[in-house]
């Protein structure tokens, strides 16, 4: 049947910002949805608070709105448009609970709004974790014995039931949250209240423990005439324990029999039905004890989910597209699949022919005191994809993917060794599931364990292990007797995945001596298409990988069939982390599309498959690979056999591809845009303090120390406190701002570390010095300043973790006429081609320079969206050879304000202390527009998941030097009716001043103290800022116990005053909503 046409409007609800288990793989299947939907006619109505997104660009949908995902904002936004239907199934968890908030409200009734792609009663049933339970009891399919809870009372007599060990699942979470495996009755009374204050509907599942099983997941799509497809099947390598997203994962299932696979396939078709999934696509999760064959259904999602990113870019089916479609009434057989380009039709289920493997990238270095345990709540921010012939061949492309510094199956230190029993250490680490595990089950087998005495220590399948097994026994080959002479003998050892370099590193020799062999020898890669039908039929469509495999007879052949077109590579951003997320791919893609327009054939080379830029029609030609030298400069080589190669663009995936600048340079591939010598005048410190006296511009004091003693001398020059930073890093990757000798000597042994043979900049710290970010484009002869953006954090906190605004909110013009010169002067004096990013700290009427990037930054995404100019097209276009004033520019005015504000992973890291520094934490962030700074900010706390409240209990605890400067923040909210409690010296202060307020206890006065009153639910906001070492861990329990219990806290003085007066906005008037197109027409 062919699409509905009883409605004409569609409101799509977006992720909001990227989160630990949500990450942008719904900024893919909402990107997609607004595209198909868009194409067939409809008017897309999207909401979505998150700016970085390529989703929220207003040429995506019809009205886009950057508002907080609260159902009583989504409310005024469905009261304004009055859209006739609401797609919930592509923004993940916040979208679904959103939706059936809006239901309970009455608010789609009221103003007739019809939920398609998922009924509310088959969310209910697949989110609700008794309705499911006893849905699969009804189809006849186990699921693991288990009680349901919804007090503390209730969890305790369903242990009872259950026993120990257990396992806790909140319902309607997403990423585990909440959720976790206890062992004894304290930690499962801990999991039970972090589980019953994670689920919205305070309902918890207590489930036996299936940990060791093995773990599968099943991609389904289904039409509303019962086709049902299954995209793909998903194997966890990691057993049944660690959540699926923490996981090392394989497409297809590998370790299936065909009957055992047959069952599981007719079982998620049953589990689709019997929820009542109508249309689109879901994920079934099963567990198998390997020990008998029992097969249990763990879970399934009535959504677009994260494994749905990885099923799309594994088969290039693109199940978002597909979903959206199938949601408007459309059947799969009247589909086409365009990556056949309509040689199938989308109910042809896809094949493949090659073996994908997923690992996950983690970030615990980010947060000290956080373990790096796995468990079944998510904790890693981003993931790599690899494409083989084999599996061997896949993995060992994605271990170097992950850019963790791996080449292969390198050598890791097993704890413990040496001391005396060898073999316990080593059971004891593959006992317990790190994010290194499967690296230390191949150490284990150097160290002599068998594969039985492995597989016992960590349930990781008998066959991964084999596999594993057989790579060692080549690299020990390999070290024995050198690398093979002759052309066959080395393509079948590349076949196997290793990289030149893990060769290099097996036989003591170069990586250029191992290329230079290969090349000798003419071994190379040939890449071949991802078709979806296992080539049984031509693709039009160039999505490609490499791979190294012999063929039967004859030579090995290529399916890269390289244009005749001028052409332009982009290389992306690899997998996500802090520091480098999705705000890259978001450049990485506008460079795509704006050189496409511009006439050439854009080549995108990138290994994640959560993002945009992976998407098969994003570029004109996509190779899925790892962003290393050898696997890029093959690349290059393969499109410059035909048409001409006019450049390289390596500015816009983060410090991913200028690591590759140098390699490429030496190898005489033309980089567009500002030349790699001046973007390490910029990072290098020597030159750039060079480059700083050249353009008489000021810098904090500071030197360069490349050793401990020097370290000292110059922080004694200089006076503590200083900040510290290593060249070359991103994200701020260990900085600190360090305080004593102590603190220095404790240091410098880990930082001259991090920089290799890089030196380390001391600074002195200003305090209290205003911080701002410049964003600006440069051709070399003029200058374009974009964006001036005023941070709310004083100087010394990440740029990426501080609120900023923009335009500023407090800067006088003379100051922003100095900036903006200033910004002209150094890209000019760099030689900028393209993008820039300038920070500064602005104190009194000095302006300090603290570092420019000559490059894409994080905030290009924002203001774009802001000043309403696509920043990073025409960056692209004047790194091809356009000239800014052939764009005919105009200086941009606007009577908006914009508030980005960041949002934390600290509630997954327990124990992590929540005070903000000069090393980047956050995952995400999220816009506030509005006409007025307070309401700005205000929707900047609610979008990022702070609770605003409009009357309890402040509490105040503030360091000396900002008592007078608070007053009169306190003011206002006693005005506003709330009651005032401060530690000791903050309340005689403030009541000296005549603000009334009652003394409370610190946690070291004894008890009750401030943490028992947070505890009791007494506390509606938290104001702490400290200095000092030994203050900062004495309050670090207060930032906790807020942070469990979900009380709003402010760090920084700044913070607090704009909070205020964003509580006084909230509480004084009402908060509108406007779509972003509104703000420019």
């Amino acid at each position: 049947m062919p699409k509905r046409t009883d409605i004409q409007s569609i409101l799509i609800i977006g992720a909001g910002p990227i989160i630990i288990g949500q990450a942008c793989e719904f900024d893919y299947s909402g990107t997609q949805a607004c595209k198909a939907l868009k194409e067939e006619g409809y008017r897309v109505i999207l909401v979505n608070s998150n700016p970085a997104t390529i989703m929220t660009d207003p040429d995506l949908a019809d009205a886009t709105y950057i508002e907080p995902i609260t159902p009583e904002i989504v409310a005024k936004i469905i009261e304004k448009e009055r859209p006739d239907a609401l797609l919930p199934t592509m923004g993940g968890q916040t979208a679904l609970n959103c939706s059936l908030s809006l239901r309970k409200m009455g608010v789609l009734e009221k103003f007739g709004v019809e939920m398609i792609g998922a009924t509310p009663e088959a969310i209910d049933k697949a989110e609700d974790r008794d309705l499911f339970r006893k849905a699969m009891d009804k189809i006849g399919l186990e699921s693991p014995r288990s009680r349901l809870a919804h007090t503390v009372a209730e969890a305790i007599d369903a242990l009872e039931a259950i026993g120990l060990p257990t396992i806790i699942r909140p319902s309607f979470t997403m990423g585990g949250t909440g959720g976790g495996i206890a062992y004894n009755r304290e930690e499962f009374l801990t999991i039970v209240e972090s589980g019953l204050d994670a689920s919205p509907t305070s309902e918890i599942l207590i489930e036996e423990s299936i940990v060791g099983w093995k773990e599968y997941e099943m991609e389904v799509v289904r039409d509303k005439d019962d086709n049902c497809i299954i995209i793909c099947s998903i194997e966890n390598v990691d057993p049944m324990g660690v959540h699926t997203g923490d996981s090392i994962t394989v497409a297809p299932a590998l370790t299936l029999t065909d009957k055992e696979y047959q069952i599981m396939r007719n079982a998620s078709i049953a589990v689709l039905r019997e929820i009542g999934v109508e249309t689109g696509g879901s994920n079934v999760q099963f567990a198998v004890n390997p020990a008998d064959g029992r097969l249990v259904v763990i879970e399934m999602n009535p959504r677009v989910s994260r494994s749905s990113a990885l099923a799309s870019k594994a088969t290039g089916f693109p199940i978002a597209r597909i979903a959206a479609k199938l949601a408007v009434g459309y059947t799969l057989d009247e589909l086409d699949n365009d990556i056949t380009g309509g040689a199938t039709p989308a109910a042809f289920e896809p094949t493949i022919d090659y073996v994908v493997t997923k690992i996950p990238r983690f970030a615990f270095e980010k947060f000290a005191g956080a373990e790096p345990i796995l468990g079944t709540a998510m904790k890693s921010v981003g993931e790599v994809m690899a494409i083989g012939r084999t599996f061997q061949e896949s993995l060992q492309k994605a271990l170097r993917g992950l850019e963790t510094g791996l080449t292969g199956l390198n050598e890791v230190e097993i704890p413990g060794l040496g001391q005396d029993d060898d073999k316990n250490a080593i059971r004891a680490s593959l006992g317990t599931p790190t994010p290194d595990r499967l690296l230390k089950a191949a150490q284990a087998m150097r160290l002599g364990l068998s594969d039985e005495e492995i597989f016992a220590a960590c349930k990781i399948d008998p066959w991964f292990l084999e596999q594993l097994r057989g790579l060692i026994n080549l690299e020990q080959r390999v070290r024995a007797h050198g690398l093979p002479q002759t052309p066959g003998a080395l393509r079948a050892l590349k076949a196997s995945g290793f990289s030149d370099k893990r060769l290099a590193e097996l036989t003591a020799l170069n990586e250029a001596d191992v290329s230079a062999l290969r090349h000798q020898l003419n071994v190379r890669p040939v890449y071949k298409k991802i078709d979806t039908c296992a080539a049984e039929f031509a693709s039009p469509t160039p999505y490609m990988y490499s791979t190294y495999e012999a063929p039967f007879g004859g030579a090995p052949v290529d399916e890269a069939e390289p244009t005749d077109a001028r052409k332009i590579i982009i290389l992306g951003g690899g997998p996500n982390r802090i520091g480098q997320g999705i705000e890259f791919d978001y450049c990485c893609c506008h460079a795509a599309f704006a050189l496409h327009d511009a006439g050439y054939e854009t080549i995108m080379v990138n290994c994640n498959p959560e993002t945009v830029s992976t998407d098969y029609d994003t570029s004109d030609r996509l190779y899925f690979e790892p962003l290393t030298a050898e696997d890029v400069l093959e690349i290059v080589r393969t499109e410059t056999s035909n048409g001409t190669l006019h450049g390289v663009i390596v500015q816009f995936g983060g410090q991913t591809p200028l690591n590759l600048a140098q390699a490429l340079e030496d190898a005489g591939v033309p980089i567009l845009g500002t030349p790699p010598d001046a973007i390490d005048l910029a990072e290098d410190r020597d030159r750039f303090k060079a480059l700083l006296d050249k353009v008489k511009q000021k810098q904090p004091e500071n030197g360069i120390a490349r050793s401990g003693e020097e370290a000292r001398h110059i922080a004694e020059r200089i006076g503590y406190p200083v900040v510290i930073r290593p060249s070359y890093v991103l994200g701020g990757r260990a900085m600190e701002i360090v305080r004593d000798t102590a603190h220095l000597e404790r240091y410098i042994t880990e930082a001259v570390v991090v920089s290799g043979s890089s030196p380390v900049l001391i600074d002195s710290y200003l305090s209290d010095a205003i911080e701002v970010d410049v964003d600006a484009v440069c051709d070399g002869t003029d200058v374009f300043v974009c964006g001036i953006m005023e941070h709310i954090e004083e100087a010394g906190i990440h740029s990426g973790d501080s609120a900023c605004s923009l335009p500023p909110f407090s800067l006088g013009p003379d100051i922003i006429e100095r900036l903006e010169q200033q910004t002209r002067e150094m890209a000019l004096a760099i030689g900028v081609i393209g993008l820039m990013n300038m920070q500064y700290a602005i104190k009194g009427d000095d302006i300090y320079v603290l570092e420019v990037n000559p490059r894409a930054s994080r905030t290009v995404p924002f203001v774009a969206k802001t000043i309403g100019l696509p920043v990073a097209k025409l960056a692209s276009r004047v790194m091809a050879g356009e000239s800014l004033a052939s764009m005919k520019l105009e200086k941009p005015a606007f009577d908006h304000i914009a508030v980005k504000e960041a949002v934390f992973p600290f509630g997954r890291f327990p124990g992590v202390d929540t005070v903000l520094g000069p090393e980047m934490r956050s995952t995400g962030e999220v816009m506030g527009l509005d006409s007025n700074f307070p309401v700005a900010f205000a929707k900047s706390q609610l979008g990022s998941g702070t609770r605003i409240p409009t009357g309890g209990t402040v509490f105040v605890s503030v360091r000396d030097k900002d008592k007078p400067r608070i007053l009169d923040t306190i003011r206002k909210l006693e005005h506003l009716g709330f009651s005032i409690v401060a530690t000791g010296g903050t309340a005689r202060f403030l009541n000296e001043e005549g603000v009334p307020s009652t003394k409370i206890n610190k946690v070291l006065e004894g008890r009750p103290h401030i943490v028992d009153a947070i505890k009791n639910n007494e506390i509606a906001l938290v104001f702490n800022t400290t200095e000092g070492a030994q203050a900062l861990t004495d309050s670090r329990s207060l930032r906790q116990a807020a942070l469990i219990h979900k009380v709003p806290y402010y760090t920084t003085l700044a913070g607090a005053m704009a909070a205020a007066n964003g509580i006084e906005a909230f509480t004084r008037g009402t908060l509108e909503v406007r779509a972003l197109q509104s703000y420019f027409n």
